[in-house]
C-alpha cells in the first residue's frame, strides 16, 4: 500500500492535533463533570496533553512520552503536570526503542463517565513475535487526573499494520457515546470502535471502513467534527488519491448518522484540517492546509502553502464556492515564498469572545531575519463574511515579548493549539517547535485578550520544566486536550 504521504513527504513528522467550535475531533463528544471538554480531572479548566514521542524512556531512545499539564484559573500550570509513557505502572507495555509513544493523541469521554480520557496511538508497537503492528491505550479521566490506562483490546481489526496512525472521536451514530475512529495501513483502513469503551478495554463493537473501495482515498488523516449539525459526528478523511503515476492528495466528507459513517463528497486535498464554525452560522466549516506548492500534483497547494475553507449547512457540504487563502492574500502578514509551508498544522478556537471560531496556520518553513526555517504561526479570524486576511496576524521568536530568539531550523508552528486553560471564553494560542535546541523541543504560551493573541505576557517552556529527560525527544510535536 502507498506510505502514509506527510511522513513520507517530510520526514519531521506529524503536526497538532486541533480545536474549536463545533469541533470534535481531538476533543471529545462528551464534556467532564465541569462540562468543559478537554477536561481530564474535572476541575472546571481544561488540559494540555504534549507529545515527546522521540523522547528517551528507561534508557530506550524515541519510545516516546506525553506531558500533561493542568489547567488553572491561572491557565496551563506546569507546577501541575505529569508524565506518562509505557514506564508509567499504570500503562500497558514496556518501553521499547522507536515505538515512538505520544506521536498521535486525540481526546474523548470514551467510557460515559463524564471525564475527558488521552487516546495515544502507538503504531510503531511490534506485536509480541507477529509481523503485527500497532496498538491504542486508553488513559483513563478522574477526578485525580490520568492515572489509570488500559490497551484496546476486543474487538480487534483482523489485520493490524500501524494501528493507531490516525486517532479522531466523536459521536459518529448519534446515540450519545463517543465512538473512536482509528488509521492504520491495512485494508480496511478505517476502523470504528462503537463506545462505549470499558475499563477493560472492550469497545461495544466494530466496523471496518473500506475507504479505497468506496472513495479511492489512500488515508492518511482523519479528522472529526460537525459539519451539518445533526447531532452525529462527521468525518474528515484525508490522503490521496491514485490518478495515474500521480498521487494528488484528496478528500471526502464521511457524514455520521444511525447507520454509521457514509461517504457525502469530496473537498479540497490536504495534510490537516479542522472543522470549526468561521462564519457563526451553526455549521461546522471544513479548514484544509496544503503546505506544499501549487503542482500537477498538489493542485490545491499555494506559494509557500495555502488554506482552503469548505464551508458546511444542513445538507452537509455547503454550495458556496470554496476559499483559498495563501500568505498572498490581503491583510495577511508576511509574503507567501517558496517553501515557508503555510498551513502545516491548524488549529480552531474563538481567540476573542466574538462567538467566530479563528484559525491558527503553523508556517515552520517561513525564514526569519534570514534564519532559514525559523518559524511562525499566523492566526486568521473568522467572521460572519466567513475566514478572511482582515485582523490576521502573525507570530515569530523574534516578535516582540516573545521568549527567545529565531533561529535556523527551529521550525516554530510545527504544532499549534488553540485552546481556553483558564475558563475565559477566549482560547490561548499554544505553539510548538519541535526542533529548537538540535531536538529537544519547546512549548510557548501565548494569552489573549479582548482583540485576540497577544505577544505580551508570553512564556515557554521545555521538558525539563515538566519532568521530562534531556536530550532529543521532539517535545511539543502533537499538542491534544
Amino acid at each position: 500500500m502507498q506510505q502514509h504521504l506527510r511522513t513520507t513527504l517530510v520526514t519531521t513528522a506529524s503536526a497538532a492535533l486541533a480545536s474549536g467550535l463545533l469541533l470534535a475531533g481531538g476533543g471529545s463528544a462528551a464534556a467532564a463533570p465541569s462540562g468543559i471538554s478537554g477536561d481530564f480531572n474535572g476541575d472546571g479548566y481544561r488540559d494540555l496533553a504534549i507529545a515527546a514521542p522521540l523522547g528517551k524512556v528507561s534508557k530506550k531512545a524515541s519510545a516516546g512520552y506525553v506531558a500533561v499539564v493542568y489547567g488553572t484559573k491561572n491557565g496551563l500550570d506546569k507546577s501541575k503536570s505529569t508524565i506518562i509513557s509505557q514506564a508509567s505502572t499504570f500503562v500497558p507495555g514496556t518501553p521499547e526503542a522507536g515505538d515512538s509513544f505520544g506521536d498521535r493523541l486525540t481526546t474523548g469521554d470514551l467510557d460515559g463517565d463524564g471525564y475527558t480520557d488521552l487516546v495515544v496511538g502507538v503504531h510503531s508497537e511490534r506485536i509480541g513475535n507477529t509481523d503485527s503492528r500497532g496498538v491504542v491505550t486508553v488513559v483513563w479521566g478522574s477526578a485525580k487526573g490520568l492515572t489509570t490506562a488500559v490497551d484496546l483490546a476486543a474487538p480487534l481489526p483482523k489485520y493490524r499494520e500501524a494501528l493507531g496512525w490516525g486517532l479522531a472521536a466523536g459521536d459518529f451514530d448519534g446515540d450519545g457515546r463517543t465512538d473512536l475512529a482509528t488509521l492504520g495501513n491495512s485494508i480496511p483502513q478505517l476502523n470504528v470502535f462503537k463506545g462505549p469503551i470499558s475499563r477493560s478495554g472492550k469497545a461495544a463493537g466494530l466496523a471496518g471502513v473500506d475507504t479505497i473501495a468506496q472513495t479511492g482515498i489512500l488515508a492518511d488523516r482523519i479528522v472529526a467534527g460537525s459539519v451539518n449539525g445533526d447531532g452525529a459526528t462527521d468525518l474528515l478523511v484525508m490522503g490521496q488519491e491514485e490518478k495515474g503515476n500521480a498521487y494528488p492528495t484528496r478528500s471526502v466528507l464521511y457524514k455520521g448518522g444511525k447507520t454509521g459513517l457514509k461517504p457525502a463528497g469530496k473537498v479540497a486535498g490536504g495534510y490537516d484540517a479542522v472543522i470549526a464554525d468561521v462564519n457563526k452560522d451553526g455549521y461546522g466549516d471544513i479548514v484544509s492546509s496544503n503546505f506544499m506548492e501549487k503542482s500537477a500534483y498538489d493542485p490545491n497547494g499555494g506559494p509557500g502553502g495555502a488554506v482552503t475553507v469548505t464551508y458546511g449547512s444542513a445538507a452537509g457540504l455547503s454550495t458556496r464556492t470554496p476559499v483559498r487563502i495563501t500568505q498572498a492574500t490581503a491583510d495577511v502578514p508576511g509574503s507567501a515564498t517558496k517553501g515557508d509551508r503555510f498551513g502545516w498544522s491548524l488549529s480552531a478556537g474563538d481567540t476573542n469572545g466574538d462567538g467566530y471560531a479563528d484559525i491558527a496556520a503553523g508556517v515552520p518553513g517561513k525564514d526569519v531575519s534570514g534564519k532559514i526555517d525559523a518559524g511562525s504561526v499566523v492566526v486568521l479570524r473568522g467572521s460572519a463574511k466567513g475566514l478572511t486576511g482582515t485582523g490576521a496576524k502573525s507570530f515569530t521568536q523574534d516578535t516582540a515579548g516573545v521568549p527567545g530568539n529565531a533561529e535556523a531550523y527551529d521550525q516554530f508552528g510545527a504544532s499549534v493549539r488553540l485552546t481556553d486553560s483558564n475558563k475565559d471564553r477566549r482560547a490561548e494560542l499554544i505553539v510548538g517547535a519541535f526542533a529548537e535546541n538540535n531536538g529537544e523541543g519547546g512549548v510557548w504560551l501565548f494569552k489573549t485578550g479582548k482583540s485576540g493573541i497577544t505577544a505580551t505576557g508570553a512564556t515557554n517552556f521545555g521538558a525539563g520544566s515538566v519532568g521530562g529527560p534531556k536530550g532529543l525527544s521532539y517535545f511539543g510535536e502533537v499538542f491534544a486536550g
